[in-house]
């Protein structure tokens, strides 16, 4: 049961509050600082603090918060404080508060940053409690000399605290990849909050990210920390970058600059210490050029750029994911069978949903097998009866120097996601070259449109 602490000189608000929280656990009230640091220095330590700015000693309500930052950091901190001493609460929030309300305030406003703070407080131990079992469970894996490389890029990012962003198509990892990250970085104790920026609405992103004032807007009932505050210290995952519009651009880009947030309706910053991983499946190279995507933000993502392979590029990798499905998926505590039909199969298969629609797919069959052996016929089509690939490529159909040439500057741009700067890199040439490789006679136009001989970005 979550145990709360209600801090405040006056008895007829601690009466209030404490039966206001009570159906949230046990609520003991404390009326002064000396009471409440030994509640929190106590044996059983409260899982939450509430506690007002002004009681009669200044400072009463710090000397409360840095207590409990001292000794019980993961438990949340909120501060009641009067309507005037707003620029007291931003003060508190900045050593370590989690929240803040006004006097007078809203009970439901109260109850639902309460109920936040406390789910905050699950999660945090929730993390530290299974981060070792979690990252054995979910890392990405496979073998396959390009997923190597990019775990060893991803090692080598993870000591640091600079910004990654992670490309690749839908459903390739691009999630877990970058809590793999975070679990290897300085930060893993700290919190990991993903966010899909392509799901929320940019209005809603706003506040969704940095937070807001009471009555910033209609329905802002009470203040709110954003999700830039709640990953502080930790690692703020933004999935699908390139959805977020131009407005939001611009504040993520002086959050990343100044290393400082301001929620909606305030004005004054609140500073924060995050590390920033972002992913697209989209160019956003491209998204610059189109005038959709700020490029002064995609140089402060793009530091370290981590490519996942799409899983019809990797299929070596498809056994081993397919042993690694099929044992979280397992239903009886008996490891399932993979027949070598069924390897065939999914080997052979093009996989356009990537690793995520395997995964999918061997739950799928495990939920509708009894017998736990799967063969071909466990799939449906057109997964059961893919073919296998004939051999093509290097010198399975003889192919000329050119053609051959023609093929390989095809499959490193395809790698690359089509970003022909980066194609150029990999190869070794400039534009105008990868253009001659791609097609053997290359129009006038097409060289002419490509300018100098620059070398490859």
């Amino acid at each position: 049961m979550n145990r709360i602490l209600v801090v405040d000189d006056d008895p007829h608000a601690r009466d209030f509050i404490r039966s206001l929280l009570e159906p949230l656990g046990r609520v003991s009230v404390a009326s002064g600082p000396d009471t409440a640091i030994q509640a929190i220095a106590s044996e059983e330590p409260p899982d939450l603090v509430i506690t007002d700015m002004a009681m009669p000693e200044p400072g009463d309500g710090l000397k409360v918060l840095a207590a409990a930052r001292a000794h019980q950091p993961d438990a949340p901190v909120i501060v009641i404080t009067a309507y005037g001493n707003v620029e007291g609460a931003l003060d508190s929030i900045q050593k370590g508060a989690w929240d803040y309300l006004t006097k007078p305030f809203d009970p439901d406003a109260l109850l639902h940053v309460a109920r936040r703070a406390l789910e905050q407080r699950r999660l945090v131990a929730e993390n530290r409690q299974l981060r070792g079992a979690f990252a054995a469970r979910h890392e990405p894996v496979g073998r396959s000399p390009a997923l190597l490389e990019v775990y060893k890029q991803a090692a080598r990012a993870a000591a640091s605290n600079v910004p990654v962003l992670i490309s690749g198509e839908t459903g390739t990892g691009k999630e877990l990849l970058a809590r793999a990250i975070h679990a290897r970085s300085p930060r893993a104790n700290k919190p990991f909050i993903p966010v899909d920026c392509g799901a929320i609405a940019e209005g809603v992103m706003e506040s969704e990210l940095f937070g807001h004032a009471r009555g910033a807007f209609t329905g802002a009932t009470g203040a709110r920390r954003g999700l830039f505050e709640e990953a502080d210290g930790g690692t703020l995952f933004l999935d699908e970058i390139g959805d977020i519009g131009p407005r939001v651009q611009s504040q993520l880009l002086r959050a990343l600059q100044e290393g400082e947030i301001r929620r909606v309706g305030e004005s004054v910053p609140v500073k924060v210490d995050v590390r920033i991983v972002t992913a697209s499946h989209r160019d956003l190279r491209e998204a610059v050029g189109q005038g959709t995507f700020r490029e002064d933000l995609l140089y402060r993502l793009d530091v370290v750029h981590l490519h996942l392979p799409p899983l019809r590029e990797r299929r070596e990798d498809i056994p081993q994911l397919v042993e690694h499905f099929a044992a979280l998926h397992q239903r009886t505590g008996v490891r399932p069978v993979i027949t070598d039909s069924a390897m065939r199969a999914l080997v052979a298969y093009d996989w356009p949903g990537n690793v995520r629609q395997l995964q999918n797919v061997i739950a799928r069959a495990l939920a509708l097998n009894a017998t736990g052996v799967l063969t071909a016929e466990d799939f449906p089509p057109p997964i059961g009866n893919a073919q296998p690939i004939e051999p093509r490529g290097l010198t399975g159909d003889l192919p000329t120097l050119d053609e051959l040439n023609r093929r390989y500057a095809a499959h490193v741009l395809q790698r690359a996601g089509g970003n022909k700067s980066e194609a150029a890199r990999l190869l070794g040439v400039n534009r105008k070259t990868l253009y001659r490789l791609l097609s053997p006679e290359p129009g006038p136009t097409e060289e002419a449109n490509d300018g100098e001989d620059d070398p490859p970005r």
